[in-house]
C-alpha cells in the first residue's frame, strides 16, 4: 500500500509541474497562507479539499472533534505561528455532523484516554441541555452540539492572550465557525463571526 501511495505522489507531482514549471518553486520559497484551519482528525475532512484550496493556501490543525483546550500546547504552538508568524487573517474552525468525538463524548461509554479530552464537548452538553432536550431525533441533537461546539471552539480561540494580542496591535483577524457535510459535501456558515474581543 506504502507503493501505491509513494506512485501517487510522483504521478501527482509529475502533472502539477507539467500544468505550471514554476509551481514547487514558488511553494519552496514562502509559505503565505491568508486562512488558518482548526479542524477534526477526521480522515473525510481534509481542509484543503472541501474548501477548494491549494497547498499554500490554508495553514492546518487537526485534532479529534476540531476542540481548543487551554492545556494543549500544540494547537496554541500552531495558532501563535499562525497569527504572528503567518499573519493570517481568518482563523476557521471546522465540526463535520457525523463527527465521531462529539458521539463519543455524550454516549455514556468509557472509550479510555480519549474521554479526558472529550470533556468540554459534555461541559457544552449540559450548559446546553435545555436547547438540545427540544431535539426528539438522536442524529438532529448530535448535529446541534456539533454546533455548539463549534461555537464553543471560536470562542476559545478569539479568548486566548494570542488573538487577544494581535486584536490589541491592530492585526486584522476573524475567527469563524463552520459545519461540514459528509453527506453532501457543504460547508454550513454557523454565523458565530469574532473580529475583536467577545463580550462577556
Amino acid at each position: 500500500m506504502l507503493e501505491t501511495l509513494l506512485q501517487r505522489n510522483v504521478a501527482w507531482a509529475a502533472e502539477r509541474v507539467a500544468q505550471d514549471p514554476g509551481y514547487f518553486k514558488r511553494l519552496a520559497d514562502i509559505q503565505r497562507p491568508y486562512y488558518f484551519w482548526i479542524g477534526c482528525s477526521d480522515s473525510r475532512v481534509p481542509a484543503n479539499v472541501i474548501a477548494g484550496l491549494e497547498p499554500g493556501e490554508v495553514f492546518v490543525h487537526r485534532n479529534v472533534a476540531n476542540l481548543v483546550n487551554p492545556g494543549d500546547l500544540n494547537c496554541l504552538s500552531v495558532l501563535q505561528f499562525a497569527v504572528e508568524a503567518l499573519q493570517v487573517q481568518e482563523i476557521i474552525v471546522t465540526g463535520h455532523y457525523g463527527c465521531g468525538g462529539i458521539q463519543a463524548a455524550v454516549d455514556g461509554q468509557r472509550h479510555g484516554l480519549i474521554d479526558h479530552w472529550l470533556q468540554p464537548i459534555r461541559d457544552t452538553a449540559q450548559r446546553c441541555a435545555h436547547e438540545l432536550d427540544h431535539f426528539h431525533d438522536h442524529q438532529q441533537r448530535l448535529d446541534r452540539l456539533c454546533e455548539l461546539n463549534v461555537v464553543q471552539q471560536v470562542r476559545r480561540v478569539a479568548e486566548t492572550p494570542i488573538v487577544q494580542d494581535a486584536w490589541s496591535r491592530g492585526q486584522p483577524l476573524k475567527v469563524h465557525g463552520l459545519c461540514y457535510g459528509l453527506k453532501d459535501g457543504r460547508l454550513r456558515n454557523l454565523d458565530c463571526t469574532l473580529a475583536g474581543p467577545p463580550s462577556r
